[in-house]
């Protein structure tokens, strides 16, 4: 299970950078305030973040796996970022230390099977008490792979399960290493611990466009020198795009009252579509280095493409192009922040029992703080994302019928997404509830109207119901392959009997 690393705002957020910016994990939720000023908290941010990454270049040479011991790597990592931490955060930086002891503690006296329980209520209720006092902080992941039982998993949740419970110095490195104590991102801990172990470079086979291996095994570690300077290209764009356009498009502009009275509504929508871009990058250059400083410390391996090229994108947490670019709300969703997104789904969505979609994003929500533009952003993202999930299923089939028809709905699709999600978020940036349901009202609500009203007419099967039918389905299809026939109702209406033998025989195949 994703581990929900101890920063603030989101697993991928500093302090120190909302102090200044009030960065956030949130798919556009882009703050009014820039985190690159003069203040002291940017200018720490930024100098560790550089200090981090030369310490990981160091980090892989000098105390390579196959040179030090992993107890070496935990206590050099460790010390590492709590040295950091208090540089950035001063005495708030205890609350690393006071919060991991508190999830440690209920990790080892708790049994098994309520250890996740108790850890989310004690990680919960201090997180909810540290964000009323601007301290923001949680980590709670771990103990659902701890308390994880084989016979209750899906493929991936037993990959992720933790055999063993970790000793307390493994522990606070995972939470407290130099590489994410400041940006993340998060990971889990069964990666992070091959990582200190060197063993997260196995003989990784190559596979072709079928999936399938073609022989070829890459024996050599990979360097990560073309990848991290790749991302520090683009964290070198992303910067100067934002300090280009950011002051030129304040998002606060939206809810002003010359500018909603003086402009034409469809220039208001453009506006707030720009001012979201604008912002945007500031997210860009802020994980994307998160990212090359983990693998320049040989941290992110995932392996090797179709032609044999080294990929290091186990742990990003955004895809560019997919976010600009992305056609339905889930889209977009799915390539912001992308590992904190994989931690909600694994610790909530897939656990919650009733209305999993709703109960995640409200998880979300109190992550992020008790701002109430937190919960109107995740209120309207509930009726968002189950707009689009109706419109994608009842609409989209219709222009699959040819290309041309498939990209007129594409460029649709697009032009609604942006909009949708700069809608959505704008509370996220304004954080009061007036200037909310101001800019809200200055737009009639519409969106609100416009989603309730698709959820209502268009019908739509949950994402749960559909997979179960489709996990039938296929085992239908198995069945029959088998030769096989489910008991049901004859045409005649009557119940179809087998034999004891042949029941037998079914159940044995079937085992």
């Amino acid at each position: 299970m994703l581990q929900s690393r101890v920063n603030h705002d989101s697993p991928t957020t500093s302090r120190a950078l909302r102090d200044s910016g009030r960065i956030s994990s949130t798919p556009g939720a882009l703050p009014p305030r820039s985190f690159l000023t003069t203040s002291a908290t940017s200018v720490n941010f930024v100098a560790c973040q550089l200090f981090a990454l030369l310490m990981a270049v160091w980090f892989r040479i000098y105390l390579h796996p196959s040179k030090t011991s992993p107890f070496i790597r935990h206590v050099v990592a460790t010390l590492l970022g709590s040295y950091l931490a208090l540089f950035c955060f001063g005495w708030y930086s205890l609350h690393f230390l006071v919060q991991s002891g508190l999830s440690y503690s209920v990790m080892v006296f708790s049994g098994l099977e309520n250890m996740h329980k108790y850890c989310f209520i004690v990680t919960l209720g201090y997180l909810i008490l540290c964000q009323i006092t601007r301290v923001y902080v949680f980590d709670y992941g771990i103990a659902c792979s701890v308390s994880d039982r084989d016979a209750q998993l899906n493929p991936n949740q037993k990959y992720l399960a933790i055999r063993r419970m970790p000793s307390l110095l493994e522990y606070l490195s995972y939470n407290c290493n130099f590489m994410g104590i400041l940006a993340g991102p998060t990971c889990s801990y069964n990666d992070y611990k091959a990582f200190i172990e060197g063993t997260g470079f196995q003989p990784r086979h190559q596979e072709n466009a079928n999936g399938k291996e073609n022989g070829k095994c890459k024996q050599n570690e990979p360097s990560p020198k073309n990848a991290v300077i790749s991302k520090l290209s683009t964290c070198a764009i992303s910067l100067f795009v934002y300090l280009s356009l950011c002051k030129l498009l304040p998002v606060e502009r939206a809810i002003d009252d010359d500018f909603v009275s003086s402009t034409p509504f469809y220039l208001q929508v453009i506006y707030l579509y720009l001012a979201m871009l604008a912002l945007r990058p500031k997210y860009y250059f802020v994980w994307t280095f998160a990212d090359a400083i983990n693998n320049a410390a040989g941290f992110g391996f995932s392996g090797y493409d179709v032609d044999g090229s080294p990929q290091w994108d186990m742990i990003s947490n955004l895809r560019i192009m997919d976010i600009e670019f992305a056609t339905s709300f889930k889209s977009f969703l799915d390539n912001w922040n992308i590992q904190t997104s994989l931690w909600l789904k694994r610790v909530c969505y897939e656990r919650c029992p009733v209305n999993p979609t709703a109960a995640t994003f409200l998880l979300s929500a109190m992550w992020h703080g008790v701002y109430p533009g937190y919960y109107l952003t995740f209120v309207t993202g509930i009726a968002m994302t189950m707009a689009a999930r109706a419109v994608r299923h009842n609409i989209r089939p219709h222009f699959l019928v040819s290309d041309s028809h498939k990209c007129v709905y594409d460029i649709i699709t697009w032009a609604c997404t942006q909009i949708a999600i700069s809608y959505t978020v704008v509370p996220f940036v304004l954080l009061a509830v007036g200037s909310s349901l101001k800019f809200y009202r200055s737009w009639y609500f519409c969106l609100h109207l416009l989603c309730i009203l698709v959820v209502l007419v268009l019908p739509v099967k949950s994402r749960r119901r559909q997979t179960k039918e489709q996990q039938d389905g296929l085992q239908q299809d198995g069945l029959q392959q088998d030769g096989l026939q489910p008991v049901g109702l004859q045409q005649d209406g009557q119940v179809a009997h087998s034999s004891t033998d042949n029941n037998c025989n079914q159940k044995e195949k079937a085992s």
